[in-house]
């Protein structure tokens, strides 16, 4: 790529062969006059997108590149601004590239970036990460040098190793309702500069956004769930909630399901960490493999659902009630006590916890196939994915997690129904299961799925779009 600028390959060598400062300036300013296309002593972000397109520079890493660098904020680049960003860029790919060249030799091998991806999370074969080395290798060698690392990333801020991480974590910005997901990893620097806790506000509220936005099809799918046998359809069910109580009703039980966001988040990921701990002991640094994120979201999911279950009781009797039946969520919960006793607001607790397992590994799972097959294709040319991929990666596998547990949820919301209908059957979870199987059939499993595929794309669209908005009001970069 240097042989569009061949001032500069000759400059990507100064700083190694010990050229003096006004040299180095000197070739900088020819990269600089070469990507100033008008002439006007700055480059701005048109024609950074125009001088860098063969680089294999996308639009996004042009603004990051401007925006680290653009001191004075006038959104364009002078010579200051222009080196500067060259000085400490250079630095910062200096210190990746020591970490990856692992025996200290200075070369980057195929087997130190199986490594550096397999610490990671991402597998690859030797011939794919041959595939990345010749990417980067220009004096086909089959072995990266500095030179060579430099020169392939000087204007690529976001091509890194630990970037591919950055970009693949998912769970924080997709919310369908369902808060079985496997919490994200982050780094120690993520977790001291108090980045970790902006990230789950700014993802508490995009839930509570996105619920509210899809709280009519959440309330039709548990109304389904408990009274789909009767034969109510889906219009019919939308429309028989309207006319007992007004539009209005379509919302009733979303706010509990808001309220819960903050505290399962919080329980779930502080769960996860101190599990995490236990797993892997005092190593820093160290990635959990999939397994092992398995088994830690599995658990912090389960100790979260634990602590929270009684809201969620709470949320179905809401979502089911009628009109006047309660005046708000603490007289729903007296009277749940009253009548019922503390044992009330645990019913359905042993299909919800066991649902954990198949959702959390069948979304772990398909994540992890459709991110690593991504990578193998592509990763040589960008490691960010773009924001369709992400969704669709984050989307397939948390509906394919939720197809797989949808029967224990649906017994869990008809154990945590039950005594809302006077005289129905106490039923355990494998009573309830047999009365289904044998009164509506397999199907049977399955009521109330269509609206919960229904609101999917429009919670996940929700849900991104005020995730990323919350992030740059919160000041977390992308």
């Amino acid at each position: 790529m240097w042989d569009r600028f061949p001032s500069c390959w000759t400059w990507a060598r100064c700083q190694d062969n010990g050229v003096s400062d006004p040299e180095q300036e000197k070739r900088w300013a020819e990269l600089f006059d070469q990507l100033d296309l008008n002439k006007d002593g700055r480059v701005d972000v048109n024609e950074l997108r125009t001088g860098l397109t063969d680089w294999g520079v996308v639009r996004s890493e042009v603004d990051e590149i401007v925006r680290m660098s653009d001191t004075n904020h006038d959104g364009q680049l002078d010579f200051e601004e222009f080196t500067q960003y060259l000085r400490t860029h250079e630095k910062e790919l200096r210190l990746m590239f020591r970490s990856l060249d692992r025996n200290n030799d200075g070369h980057i091998d195929v087997g130190e970036i199986q490594l550096s991806l397999r610490s990671l999370g991402v597998n690859v074969s030797t011939e794919q990460a041959s595939r990345i080395l010749q990417s980067i290798d220009r004096d086909g060698t089959m072995t990266i040098d500095w030179n060579e690392w430099r020169d392939h990333f000087l204007f690529n801020p976001l091509h890194n190793m630990e970037d591919i991480a950055h970009y693949w974590k998912h769970s924080l910005m997709l919310d369908i309702g369902e808060q079985l997901t496997v919490p994200d990893e982050f780094s120690e620097k993520e977790r001291r500069s108090g980045v970790v806790w902006r990230q789950l506000v700014a993802g508490a509220m995009a839930g509570a956004v996105s619920r509210t936005g899809t709280a009519p099809l959440d309330r039709l799918k548990v109304f389904l769930q408990v009274h789909g046998s009767s034969g109510v359809s889906l219009f019919g069910g939308l429309r028989g909630m309207v006319q007992e109580g007004g539009l209005r009703s379509l919302w009733r039980g979303n706010g509990i399901n808001v309220l819960k966001i903050a505290p399962e988040s919080a329980i779930k990921f502080m769960a996860y960490e101190q599990i995490k701990w236990l797993i892997r002991g005092s190593k820093e640094g160290g990635s959990l493999r999939v397994q092992e994120r398995f088994i830690a979201g599995s658990l912090a999911g389960a100790t979260a659902q634990t602590i929270i279950y009684p809201m969620e009781v709470l949320k179905t009797r809401l979502t089911l009630r009628k009109t006047g039946q309660y005046s708000g969520m603490a007289d729903c919960a007296k009277q749940i006590l009253r009548k019922e006793g503390v044992r009330a607001f645990y019913k359905g607790y042993v299909p919800n916890t066991l649902g954990i397992i198949p959702y959390a590994g069948i979304d772990l799972a398909v994540y992890e196939t459709l991110k690593n097959a991504w990578l193998q294709r592509y990763c040589m040319g960008s490691a960010d994915p773009g924001v369709l991929v992400l969704l669709g990666c984050g989307t397939v596998s948390s509906t394919c997690g939720q197809l797989a547990s949808y029967p224990l949820a649906l017994i869990r919301t008809r154990m945590q129904a039950q005594a809302s209908a006077d005289g129905a059957p106490q039923l355990s979870m494998v009573g309830q299961f047999k009365h289904i199987v044998s009164h509506e059939g397999v199907p049977g499993l399955y009521r109330g799925i269509a609206p919960n595929f229904l609101k999917v794309i429009p919670a996940v669209s929700i849900s991104y779009v005020v995730y990323e908005h919350m992030k740059k009001a919160l000041g977390v970069g992308s």
